[in-house]
């Protein structure tokens, strides 16, 4: 469940920070089964902490998306970044929430097929524009200044 950012603001004014810290990890594990890894580095400060939890809640609050999309789209980007406790988190989170495992392996595939293409364009973008450049001295032009003859 989502509170308000007013609630939210209103507990940290009341608690303070570190109390507002603690009751931030109860809430992480009681909703995943576990403290995810990147919360539990930012434990020791509650300055962190607090403003992620409020950033993140603030972008669930704004969403349309139900949660089975919302994990969906969570297991595409951990795949991608091949972040491996995310994407035991948002599997097993996406499994809970009753998501069928050809839906979390097509999330997982899309990802794969959008890092393929997203490394064969930056290469091949790379290796066009280098074409363009002369080697001896690296001037993008159509003639080299330096061999004085034409590139095309």
């Amino acid at each position: 469940m989502i509170i308000s950012l007013d609630d939210e603001l209103d507990a940290i004014l009341a608690n303070g920070k570190e109390k507002a810290a603690e009751d931030i990890m109860r809430a992480l594990e009681s909703t995943y089964g576990e403290v995810p890894y990147v919360f539990s580095f930012m434990k020791d400060n509650p300055d962190i902490l607090i403003t992620k939890v409020l950033y993140n809640n603030s972008i669930l609050r704004s969403t349309t998306l139900d949660d089975k999309t919302i994990e969906l789209i969570s297991i595409a980007v951990s795949a991608a970044m091949r972040c491996s406790h995310c994407l035991k988190l948002h599997i097993r989170l996406a499994t809970n929430l009753g998501v069928p495992d050809d839906q979390i392996a097509a999330a997982v595939f899309l990802a794969g097929n959008l890092v393929n293409a997203s490394v064969l364009a930056t290469a091949s973008r790379q290796l066009d524009e280098e074409r363009e450049v002369c080697r001896i001295c690296e001037i993008g032009s159509k003639a080299c200044e330096i061999q004085g003859v034409s590139r095309d």
